[in-house]
């Protein structure tokens, strides 16, 4: 049976929660101390610089690689429990399916692994490839499949069963433009139906796009997150044009933001909040300025990864 959220929403407030989670591996630490909660019907990003601990993290969710220490629960289980495994979807980011299946023949099997009927998957298997582009190809075998359609495969085999809570590890590898937009409308359908999405992608755009929350991590620990429906509120960077910008009058915008970039007739900073845009505005009219151009803009998720985890650090 597909999970459905209202059968246990009085018992479970998160569909993913890890209190000091670490795992060490002889003398090197992957994850130190990772402590996270994610929202029933959320699409979750997870973000962090090439070797931060995100794989080695999803493993110990998975239930495939167990932690050295610390506490994880998923769907209101403990992290790997065989009977949770069935609510679960992956697709993971280097996946190798068994290339003389056809299409149909690969999520076939993957429903049953999941305990769907015979009988569910007869109607079931057509709908995901139809879902994913691939109705046409169903009967074709995977070892004649391009890159992007086993990326489509990957991400049906991941959904065929209906699970509660979808890990899906850069799901848009090898789309072009048109298949990354049918991920994220995939991924918007789940939400709707009430499963969460954990997301981990080295494309910020998709991300930034597609996600309702991220969280960014360093050596396996959050060291910030961001709630993307209210973060256009906050880190909103504001570029004036104007003419006979006086040192009064930059001087002046300390009360509001810290740095201020002043070349010929253009200003640039940063403010933590839309509210005082009003103010300064006012501030610079009053100080004989002549704006002829104000434009504030919301600061992009790679740029706040930059500032989170600092210049050198690489996706």
């Amino acid at each position: 049976m597909p999970f459905r959220w209202q059968d246990r929403q009085g018992e479970m407030k998160y569909a993913i929660e890890t209190r000091g989670l670490n795992k060490v591996f002889g003398s090197r630490t992957a994850v130190r101390d990772l402590s996270l909660t994610v929202h029933r019907g959320e699409i979750f990003g997870f973000l962090g610089p090439n070797g931060a601990g995100k794989s080695t993290s999803i493993k110990m969710l998975l239930g495939l690689v167990k932690p050295t220490g610390g506490v994880a629960s998923v769907l209101g289980a403990p992290a790997g429990d065989v009977a949770i495994r069935r609510q679960i979807g992956f697709l993971p980011e280097d996946f190798r399916f068994y290339d003389w299946l056809t299409a149909a023949e690969l999520l076939h099997l993957h429903g049953r692994l999941c305990g769907m009927s015979s009988s569910t998957l007869r109607d079931r298997v057509p709908a995901v490839l139809d879902m994913v582009g691939l109705a046409s190809h169903r009967s074709q075998r995977l070892r004649g499949f391009s890159k992007g359609m086993l990326q489509r495969v990957g991400l049906a085999q991941a959904l065929v069963h209906e699970p509660g809570i979808i890990f899906l590890d850069e799901p848009t590898s090898g789309l072009d433009p048109m298949g990354r937009r049918m991920v994220r409308d995939i991924i918007r359908v789940q939400r709707e139906r009430g499963a969460t999405v954990f997301l981990n992608s080295h494309l910020l755009s998709e991300i930034e796009i597609t996600c309702d929350r991220v969280v960014f991590i360093r050596e396996g620990e959050v060291v910030d997150s961001k709630d993307l429906r209210t973060v256009d509120q906050e880190d909103v960077r504001v570029v004036v044009h104007a003419r006979n910008i006086s040192q009064d009058a930059v001087s002046g915008l300390a009360q509001w933001t810290e740095t201020v970039q002043l070349e010929s007739e253009q200003l640039s900073f940063r403010v933590r909040s839309k509210e005082v845009l009003p103010d300064i505005m006012r501030h610079l009219v009053a100080s004989g300025v002549n704006v002829f151009g104000f434009t504030p803009e919301r600061v992009s998720l790679e740029e706040l990864f930059v500032k989170i985890m600092g210049k050198d650090s690489g996706l």
